[in-house]
């Protein structure tokens, strides 16, 4: 089993990757993590990892610069339904498009929009960067999302560094936010698909729970 983190350009990739690595060693996975710019690797990839960081747009036209990526991310994640996790603007990226600095086409795997951050409070910065407790979406907790549960001990404090937050148009789709000035989504998914604004490889022991429940998870 093969977890692939698609290089295009963006993202931290050796820290994803060391993270993905610790939680398939800590846990007895027997996992082989592999970053790569190669379409053709996700063929074989048992998981799919989309990291992203920076501006929307940037990042969309490195992924449409990669050879053939967009045309196999489409195969194996939405027709062959391989367990895909997309991280910052790699969530970002599932939207059906981006509002920052102009219009530009997402995915369009969760229906939505990408839209500036807008807190109630004129005193909290932007980018919003920092700590921040989950809380859980919708009637039921995810499988992903399993063992972090809504307290305040801790046990849900994820590291978030953003502008730009996934609007769903579909509420059931929104699995986790976190308070920012108001609501601020933090998790999204559907089907196999599952993606964190917040970076899981920065925010500790709650990164490294959903990592693992990501790894094990059978959608």
């Amino acid at each position: 089993m093969t977890v692939v983190i698609i290089d295009y350009g963006s993202g931290n990739l050796r820290s994803a990757a060391k993270a993905f690595e610790r939680v398939s060693a800590d846990n007895g996975l027997g996992l082989d993590v592999v970053v790569t710019d190669r379409a053709a690797a996700l063929a074989t990839a048992s998981h799919i990892v989309l990291p992203g960081v920076g501006a929307f747009a940037d990042c969309r036209r490195g992924l449409d610069a990669v050879p053939g990526m967009v045309e196999a991310l489409n195969r194996e994640v939405i027709e062959r339904a391989r367990p895909f996790l997309g991280i910052c603007v790699g969530l970002q990226l599932m939207a059906t498009v981006g509002r920052e600095h102009g219009d530009t086409p997402g995915l369009d795997w969760i229906p939505g929009e990408v839209v500036a951050l807008t807190p109630d409070d004129p005193n909290l910065k932007i980018p919003h960067m920092g700590w921040n407790n989950l809380r859980t979406a919708g009637a039921g907790r995810h499988p992903v999302l399993d063992g972090l549960e809504d307290n305040d001990h801790g046990e849900t404090h994820v590291y978030f560094v953003h502008s730009y937050h996934l609007r769903c148009a579909d509420p059931a789709h929104l699995l986790a936010t976190a308070d920012y000035g108001g609501p601020v989504t933090a998790v999204v998914g559907r089907d196999n698909l599952v993606g964190t604004q917040f970076h899981p490889e920065k925010s500790q022991r709650a990164g490294q729970r959903l990592i693992r429940n990501f790894l094990t998870w059978k959608p």
